[in-house]
């Protein structure tokens, strides 16, 4: 299968993050990346390459141009007015803020315009994140480009990752969308109905977002109860889209200490609805924080689990794009990785 991945990503570092109140050990780290590319490599049984370059369209074709500005200039502007520690907002905008005020203007200072754009604590931004969140951009482009020319599956191991990542929003360590991009690349290169599975724990709210009124891209997520975890917002079960898209989203919120058996029947059902909304391709946004030690999650899926789970996702039939999510286990990331990975070559392979 080929692996697509580059090492910009390690421009993307720091060593602290703000969860529940308080600081702790950063866990979107560098070295996430790093043990998955290591274990596929160590394999032999992958063409890894990195990726082309496709330029600002299939970035502003999903989020506002004036986001994406923020981003490639916020760290310059932080710097010039006498800051060099990561941007971490300190107040965020609520859509109450402003209740019968009309709207507001982006805050002209570098300490409000964070907040401006970023919804958490949890993502800070340093000197290499545009970098590194451009990059990731093109490497699932590039895996998607490869499944468009006919590939069965291709992986792209992006980081940061992206579906949290909204329109105008960011946060949950994502910068911008990398499955948004790659879904509505594709439909605009004419593939037709692309289907979104997703399979981090925590509810991709960007992703659902963008193509909440779409009937062109369906969207599923198996995930944590956001009445328990993280984005607590969004994923209920009767979140189903809206307007021209009612009815192309399903949810699947799950309990604590979901096992392998329960979730590959979820995971099932889950394609059983793809199955009549997509033409021939799945993006897949595969978060391994569904792992039984996970830092952030609190499933039980084991590295079996992980293997069966892409041979069903393979069995669908559909030309697959998976694209790298979370993951916080990272003694076990790689081989996690690698196991979903075999799932789908022991359907795709040459002769399987």
């Amino acid at each position: 299968m080929l692996v697509v991945h580059s090492p910009a990503h390690h421009r993307h570092a720091y060593d602290v993050e703000i969860q529940h109140g308080q600081v702790v050990p950063a866990l979107e780290i560098p070295a996430r990346a790093q043990v998955i590319h290591d274990v596929l490599a160590a394999t032999g049984r992958h063409t890894l390459a990195g990726p082309r370059g496709f330029g600002s369209g299939p970035l502003e074709a999903v989020h506002d141009p004036a986001m994406l500005r923020y981003l490639e200039t916020c760290w310059a502007e932080w710097v010039a007015s006498g800051r060099t520690t990561p941007i971490v907002p300190e107040t965020v905008l609520l859509h109450t803020y402003r209740d019968g005020m009309g709207q507001v203007r982006e805050p002209r200072t570098p300490a409000g315009r964070i907040g401006y754009w970023c919804f958490d604590t949890e993502s800070p931004i340093v000197e290499g994140t545009w970098a590194a969140t451009r990059e990731a951009a093109d490497v699932a482009l590039t895996a998607a480009s490869a499944v468009l020319e006919g590939a069965p599956a291709a992986y792209a191991l992006c980081r940061p990752p992206g579906h949290h990542a909204a329109r105008r929003m960011f946060g949950g360590y994502c910068y911008v969308n990398n499955a948004a991009i790659v879904a509505q690349w594709l439909v605009a290169q004419g593939a037709g109905r692309v289907g979104i599975l997703d399979v981090d724990f925590h509810h991709g709210n960007g992703t659902q977002q963008v193509f909440w009124e779409r009937p062109d891209v369906p969207y599923v997520s198996l995930h944590g109860d956001p009445d328990r975890v993280y984005p607590y917002f969004s994923g209920h079960a009767d979140e189903r889209g809206g307007g021209a898209g009612a009815g192309c989203t399903l949810n699947i919120p799950l309990p604590a200490r979901t096992a392998d058996d329960d979730y590959l029947r979820e995971l099932e059902r889950s394609l059983d609805w793809l199955d009549g909304r997509t033409d021939d391709i799945i993006v897949v946004s595969l978060g391994i924080d569904t792992y039984e030690r996970d830092l952030l999650g609190d499933f039980a899926i084991t590295t079996e689990g992980y293997r069966r789970c892409g041979e069903l996702v393979a069995r669908s039939g559909r030309r697959l794009v998976v694209l790298q999510e979370g993951g916080y286990f990272v003694p076990a990331l790689g081989n996690n990785v690698a196991a979903w990975l075999d799932g789908v070559e022991s359907v795709t392979a040459p002769g399987a």
